[in-house]
């Protein structure tokens, strides 16, 4: 994950005039206090550029991801900035908050600052939005992130019909979209639910590239609301936090995909993520002990929401652990104790029993080995589903020892033919996406679902990432998806 700046160097030719604090000041109705304000200042100016800085309180109920959004009216261009990701698309600024200062309670403020090129005039923006509110001006916020979000319903329910995925009248759906990540680490850190805005803009922008489903990753002890999570970021918090972004997908019409993806057992064995006992990485497979648990709550939660997909566990790699293939495969569905991993393991027969078990009949993704990337004796070990509703999770980068047209021919091509097959995370770690399309151009030849990783604004070096800004701004690998996207989804 990113760090702030220790330091700003800047290195400017000619003579630097140091200017006083030039803030927009704060106005509001009869002395109310604003839902938000923004303190706007100009640091330093030189012939052709600026430092400036923005401060930000926050006075409505506390926000887990923000972000400021102004516009510039004299040709001004962010060219660096710190303590908040950057963006700038026409005259339009947005600076979205960075992985370790997402959390922004109630009266509490956080500074940010840039940069920036000027020419002819450097005006001072007037008006600034924070998630969507109008700050110095608003005695509530526009609307409160505590409103619902717009009215539901929009999502398609869905069902299995043997090998496809279909709505409530019968017709096939492929699920073509985008993952969520932070929902699995912000919050098991300590610094919040959600990695970046997760409000209406900021679902509308990925609508905007004609994706119809969101993959929302997990993590077990936040859901739980385990004594290791801080509880405003965990147990009812998150849950509500959770159920108010699935809400707010299915209202624009995106199918929402629950992805157990951090959980807790401590492995320390072949490559292993962490050592840490808690779910803070992730491990080879879901324990027993709070496994089971998490799947039962979240299918009661959802059990009246057909439009909700179930994706059991992100990504199992028995098979470094154990030392056959059959091991591996033995444990992935019936778990128990397994070959090189110290905790009691639950398979997914016990996730599907345990969604079943909570009256929950919506559709279940189950990824293979390998990290979800080897489907080979899938069929032969899928675990057992009293309704029908079981689909199988692939997931396919560049780097994975599956990622060729032959390997999918002989090893997914038979799978999918029995059931739906979802690719729940596409990506490559080229800064480009000259694989992903061969991806996709497969995928959609036979006919199947696929996700890009991540819909987040980082960097390669932290991985693929689809995005530069929450606007939907696409990177060189993002542009691919998006493109594609709206090419077979006009």
């Amino acid at each position: 994950m990113r760090h702030p700046p220790r330091s700003v160097l800047l290195a400017v030719a000619g003579a630097v005039a140091l200017l006083g604090s030039v803030a927009v000041p704060v106005v509001s109705a009869q002395g109310a206090t604003p839902a938000c304000t923004v303190e706007y200042s100009v640091t330093s100016q030189w012939d052709t550029g600026f430092q400036a800085s923005v401060q930000i309180t926050n006075n409505m109920a506390a926000l887990s991801g923000w972000s400021l959004g102004f516009d510039f009216a004299g040709g001004q261009k962010v060219t660096q900035g710190w303590n908040a990701k950057w963006s700038q698309s026409g005259t339009t600024v947005t600076a979205a908050n960075e992985s370790y200062n997402g959390s922004l309670g109630s009266g509490a403020s956080v500074s940010a600052g840039f940069l920036g090129s000027w020419s002819g005039s450097n005006a001072v923006p007037t008006t600034f939005k924070l998630n969507g509110t109008t700050c110095n001006v608003d005695t509530q916020p526009t609307p409160p992130p505590t409103d619902p979000p717009p009215a539901s319903g929009s999502a398609p329910a869905l069902h299995v019909s043997g090998s496809k995925l279909v709505d409530a009248a019968g017709r096939t759906r492929r699920l073509l979209g985008v993952n969520r990540s932070g929902g699995e680490f912000m919050c098991v850190q300590g610094k919040g639910i959600w990695d970046g805005p997760v409000d209406d803009a900021a679902i509308r922008a990925i609508a905007d590239w004609k994706a119809n489903a969101v993959r929302i990753p997990l993590n077990e002890e936040c859901w739980l609301g385990l004594s290791n999570v801080k509880p405003e970021y965990g147990g009812t918090n998150y849950i509500n936090a959770v159920k108010d972004l699935v809400a707010r997908v299915e209202a624009h019409g995106l199918t929402p995909i629950l992805d157990l993806h951090w959980s807790y057992g401590q492995y320390t064995g072949n490559s292993a993520g962490c050592s840490d006992v808690h779910a803070t990485c992730q491990k080879p497979m879901p324990d027993r002990q709070y496994g089971p648990a998490f799947w039962s709550s979240v299918a009661g939660t959802f059990k009246n929401d057909q439009a909700a997909v179930f994706d059991l566990f992100n990504e199992p790699y028995p098979d470094r652990a154990t030392s056959t293939t059959a091991q591996a495969w033995q444990c992935w569905r019936d778990g128990g104790t397994c070959p090189g991993i110290s905790y009691p393991v639950a398979g997914m027969q016990d996730l599907v029993d345990a969604v079943r078990g909570a009256g929950a009949r919506n559709v279940i993704l189950a990824g293979g080995l390998a990290y979800s990337n080897d489907l080979s004796q899938w069929t032969a070990y899928r675990p057992t589903d009293p309704t029908g509703n079981l689909a199988a999770s692939y997931h396919v980068y560049n780097f994975n020892t599956c990622s060729t047209e032959s390997c999918w021919n002989s090893t997914i091509a038979p799978v999918a033919a029995q059931v739906p097959l979802i690719a729940g995370e596409i990506g490559e770690n080229t800064c480009s996406h000259g694989f992903v399309d061969g991806v996709m151009k497969w995928f959609d030849d036979h006919d199947l679902s696929y996700l890009g990783w991540t819909w987040n604004t980082w960097d390669c070096s932290s991985g693929p990432s689809l995005i530069s800004a929450y606007d939907g701004t696409p990177t060189a690998y993002g542009a691919g998806l998006r493109d594609h996207l709206r090419a077979v989804n006009p």
